[in-house]
Order: structure tokens, then sequence, then C-alpha cells
């Protein structure tokens, strides 16, 4: 369990003034410019010896991700862009660090901007996000009237310009390059890489985009060294990590847990156990709605982690926890998610476009058993047609929610095709 000698967003409720002068009292900002002093490379080196790991959901190296930036620049200016389009289903971990943190991701982005060569950010928030564009548009406005941003920001030297952009609402806007387009001015559409952003980004200038996150725990990392933070969690899995949980919990709620904390002691301890009990478990989704579901028997012994989940033929995506007990009809739930997912398809891959609303339709008919046994496998055979065969993941996130319950739950499945047969056979006699 995550000592609070090593929490990193100790305002997370927001239980204390959200600020300037409140973030200075919990340590940001503070000494920000020696930070800067120690140049690109040793920040970059900070951040890759840390292991953090993107934590918007792919998990690659964020120390990786600053270098590929160009060392020297070609006369085009460097990007840095936040993506704080939180619009995966079940996660809200973002809006807390917005709402409540949000000194925490202005000083992260200047630091990370002069890792990569950038003097301007642009932070890319989702419409809905009302009271956090307001939080986060004041703690801009104090950084700027403090000197902390702006020109010589912080006194290092470096000019650094923070840009907020707020999103219309579209999902798919939340796939990096599709970000990109929208900030453009043009329709929210992954583009295909390469190239890829670090050498043709935004106004195809090199850009990095990073989950906010990502972003806010850079601070920290660079503070107390990149050995602290390694040392939490275990190896390839390192730092903290905030997680969403909600659903049959008797206590839903964000916590800043260390990496690899076990499933069941996450729910256990921070959200009051499964509503009725542990063995009244069904089934839980780790890591946000696009990521397979695992039953109760993997839940015992999993961890929170990109290893273990994977192992688990699932994944830890944004950490987003969504819990369901046996009262929870499983099938109808993969049926609303899979007409989410046809709904905030771009339409521009043919297999996302197409294959998405077969997938609703057919998990409608599954609904109610009016299906073949057959036809189960077919849907199987169709979700793998669609993942790994798009421009971005959108048709991988439609794909595995059905994949992973074929998977857990075919005898569920047989049992409602059998239920449905039966009454059919009833009504005809």
């Amino acid at each position: 369990m995550l000592r609070d000698a090593d929490r990193i967003f100790t305002n997370l409720y927001g239980f204390e003034d959200v600020g300037l002068e409140g973030a200075r009292a919990r340590g940001d900002w503070d000494n920000t410019r020696a930070l800067i002093a120690k140049g690109r490379d040793w920040i970059v080196d900070e951040v890759k010896n840390s292991g953090l790991r993107g934590r918007g959901g792919a998990g690659f190296g964020t120390g990786m991700k600053w270098s590929f930036m160009p060392k020297v620049s070609d006369g085009r200016p460097h990007y840095l862009v936040i993506n704080a389009d939180e619009g995966e289903p079940g996660t809200c971990k973002d809006r807390e660090i917005l709402r409540h943190e949000p000194h925490k991701l202005l000083e992260g982005a200047l630091l990370a901007a002069v890792a990569m060569g950038a003097n301007v950010s642009y932070i890319y928030i989702r419409g809905e996000f009302h009271r956090e564009t307001e939080a986060l548009r004041r703690a801009i406005g104090e950084a700027y009237e403090a000197g902390l941003i702006g020109k010589d920001a912080c006194g290092s030297g470096w000019d650094f310009d923070v840009h907020l952009h707020v999103g219309a609402g579209a999902y798919i806007c939340g796939e990096e390059t599709a970000l990109l387009e929208s900030l453009e001015g043009r329709k929210g559409m992954p583009r295909l890489k390469p190239p890829f952003p670090a050498n043709t980004g935004l106004y195809g200038c090199p850009t990095t985009v990073n989950n906010v996150e990502s972003i806010a725990v850079a601070p920290a990392i660079l503070r107390r060294g990149a050995d602290w933070f390694a040392g939490l969690g275990r190896s390839n899995n390192t730092g903290t990590k905030i997680f969403c949980i909600s659903g049959h919990v008797n206590h839903p709620c964000t916590v800043e847990e260390e990496m690899s904390v076990p499933l069941r002691e996450l729910i256990e301890k921070h959200a009051g156990g499964v509503r009725g009990g542990w063995d009244n478990l069904l089934a839980v989704i780790p890591g946000g709605s696009s990521v397979p579901l695992i039953p109760k028997s993997v839940c015992e012994t999993v961890l929170m982690d990109f290893d273990s989940l994977r192992e688990a033929q699932s994944g830890l995506g944004t950490g987003a926890v969504i819990v369901m007990d046996k009262s929870t009809d499983i099938v109808r739930v993969i049926a609303r998610l899979s007409r989410f997912y046809m709904d905030e398809s771009c339409g521009q891959c043919t297999p996302c476009r197409e294959g998405t609303g077969w997938l609703w339709r057919m998990m409608e008919r599954l609904v109610t058993g009016n299906i073949t046994v057959e036809e189960i496998d077919l849907l199987d055979e169709v979700s793998r047609q669609i993942e790994g065969h798009t421009i971005c993941a959108h048709g991988d996130a439609a794909a595995w929610p059905v994949q992973g319950l074929i998977r857990h739950f075919r005898p569920e499945l047989e049992r409602r095709v059998a239920a449905f047969q039966a009454r059919q056979a009833d009504q005809a006699a």
C-alpha cells in the first residue's frame, strides 16, 4: 500500500487550496529554475530511468517518447500537446488533476517542454469539463502573473506559453493524431503513421502528445529522483498510478496507489469491497471500457499493472476499474459498450466503420439469445478481423470487450441461445 510520504497528488480531492499559494505550500513550483538549469538531457534521462510509462492507456515509455524529439531545430517550432480529452467510459482521473492539482500539470508541462525544446504547449481539454476548464484557466492566469510561465519562465531564460483548447466531446479525439487534426481546425480523424508526430505533428512541426497524468508526475520525479519513482511498484511497472473504482462497490472512489497493487486489495481497501461481499463478484473491467473484462477467478490474484493484466489477456489502460456483481446482465453491458464504440467511430476505416455497427447488432441479438452457437464463433472471428486492421486503436477498443465476453462467459452465451430456442419451440408447439 502506498505510503503517504510517497504520494504525489496530495490534493486529489480538493480539500486544500487549489490556487497557486496552496500549490506552493504543497511543494509545487519549488525552485523549478534549478531543475531547468540541469538541462534537457538530464530531464529526459531522469524520466527514462524512472521507468514512467504513459498513463493514458498505451503504456509507452514517457522518457523514450520525449527523446524522439529532434535535438537540433531545423527552424520549425517544437510543440508539447497535453491530452486532457478524457472520454474513456469509467475513467475520471485526469479531471481530478485538472480541478484540484492544475499547477502540477503546468509545472510538468514547463519541464517537459524544456526537455523537448518546445516553447509552446497546447492543452486539449474535453468539452464537457466545464469546472475543470475554469480551474485550469485560473491556474494558467496565476502562473503567468507570477512569472512561472511566459517570457523567461521561472527566471530560467526559457520562454514558454500555454494555450487551452476546448474540444467538442468526440471520443476519437483522445487518439493523439485525431487530437492534432482537431487542434488544426479539421474533423478529428486519425492520421496514418508514419510520419510520426515527433517529426511531423501539429502544423507539420515536431510534436509530442502526452496524457495529463504522465506530465503531472514529472516534477515529483525530477525533485525526488528517478530511483525513488523506480522503487515503487515492480520492474517495468514503476511508480504511482491514479485508479478510478466504480460500479458495484460500497464506496466508489478515485485513489492514488502504488503500481502493481493487487486488484482485490485495491477494491477492498479503498472502495469498501464489492457490494454484497467478494463472493458476489462477477467480473471486472480493469482499465476502462476498451479493455477485455476479467472474471472473479482472475481478479483474485491479478496485479494492477501493465504486464500482469496483459498476461491475464486484458490491460491496465487508464486504470479505471469497473466492478460488476452477480446482479449484472454481463451480455447487456458489452452490448451497451458496443453501441458506444459504434457511435464514436470516426468512420475513416472500413473495418471499424462497418464492423462496429455489425458487432453492436449481433450483441443486441445475443442479449436475448436470438443467435446460433455458430454465430458466436462468427462474432469472435469478425472482432479479430477488426482488431489490428484500422489506422488507430478504436477498432481494437470495440473488439476487445466482445472478445473478453466470449472468452470468459461462453457458457452463459450458449445458455441464452438454448433458452431462446426452447421458447421458440414452445411457441411453435
